[in-house]
C-alpha cells in the first residue's frame, strides 16, 4: 500500500500535547504491544501516527491481494478503535527483514521524520522475531542523536508471541522500566485486536484474548494497577 508522504500532518498543523510515533514489523504489534497506551494518549489529546514494514502475512504463502487488503482494512479498524493514524506501510518480506540492507530500512523510517515525534515506540531486540530486532535496530539508527532533533524518548514494548518467546541469546531480556496504567483502555485494547480474526489463538496461547488482558493484568500487579502495558526507556532525553 503506498501512501501519500505529502498527506501527513506537519509539526505546524498538529496542536497536541505530544507527537507520538510507533513503528512496528506488521499490523497487529501495534495493537498487542501498545493497543491500551496509545488509546491513552488518544485520551489525553496528544497526536498518535504509526508504520509498518510489511504486509504481516507473506510468510504464510498467502500471496493473494484480497487477502492482504482484508489485513490493511482489519489495521484500519484497529485505528479507529484505538485513535491513531497510519501514516505508512512498507513493503518489506515478511519474516525476512534480516535479508534487507539497514539502511533501506533507516531511510523508509527516516521519511516520516519531518512530523517530529517527541515520543517514539518500536519493539523490543529481545524478540523471537527477526523482523522485530532489524525494525528496533533501524529506529535507532535512523533516530541516532543529531543536532536539532526533536525527540525526547524512545521506548521498547513487547508483543505477545515474540517477546515471551525471545532469548537472552539475542538480547538481554525485556526488563521492563516503565508501566503506563491501560485500566481505562484495556476494553479498547481487546477490541482492537477482535479486528485481527486471523492472529487471535486459543488459550492458552498468549496470544489469546485472555492471553492478552491476562499479560496486562500480570503488568498491572507488578506496580499496583489494575492492568498495565510495560516498557524499557530505551534513551531519554532532557531538553
Amino acid at each position: 500500500m503506498k501512501s501519500d508522504i505529502s498527506k501527513i500532518k506537519t509539526p505546524e498543523s498538529i496542536n497536541k500535547k505530544n507527537i507520538v510515533l510507533f513503528i512496528v514489523a506488521h499490523t497487529d504489534d501495534e495493537t498487542l504491544g501498545i493497543g491500551g497506551t496509545i488509546a491513552k494518549h488518544h485520551i489525553d489529546k496528544d497526536a498518535v501516527f504509526g508504520i509498518s514494514m510489511t504486509d504481516g502475512i507473506g510468510s504464510r504463502n498467502i500471496k493473494s491481494q484480497e487477502e492482504k487488503q482484508k489485513r490493511l482494512c482489519n489495521a484500519v479498524k484497529a485505528a479507529e478503535i484505538l485513535g491513531f493514524e497510519w501514516i505508512k506501510h512498507g513493503n518489506f518480506p515478511d519474516n525476512k527483514m534480516d535479508t534487507v540492507p539497514l539502511l533501506e530500512i533507516v531511510k523508509f523510517i527516516e521519511s516520516v521524520k519531518n512530523i517530529n515525534p517527541n515520543i517514539i515506540y518500536t519493539h523490543s531486540p529481545s524478540d523471537l522475531n527477526i523482523d522485530h530486532r532489524k525494525v528496533f535496530e533501524a529506529t535507532l539508527t535512523a533516530f541516532r542523536p543529531q543536532p536539532n532533533e526533536k525527540w525526547n524518548e524512545i521506548r521498547s514494548f513487547e508483543v505477545p508471541s515474540a517477546t515471551d518467546y525471545g532469548s537472552n541469546n539475542f538480547s538481554n531480556n525485556f526488563n521492563p522500566n516503565l508501566y503506563i496504567n491501560i485500566s481505562n483502555t484495556i476494553s479498547k485494547k481487546l477490541e482492537a485486536f477482535k479486528q485481527y480474526k486471523r492472529e487471535i489463538r486459543a488459550y492458552p496461547h498468549s496470544r489469546s484474548l485472555e492471553g492478552v488482558k491476562t499479560l496486562a493484568k500480570y503488568r498491572g500487579l507488578s506496580v499496583g494497577l489494575e492492568y498495565a502495558e510495560a516498557f524499557q526507556i530505551v534513551k531519554k532525553i532532557y531538553r
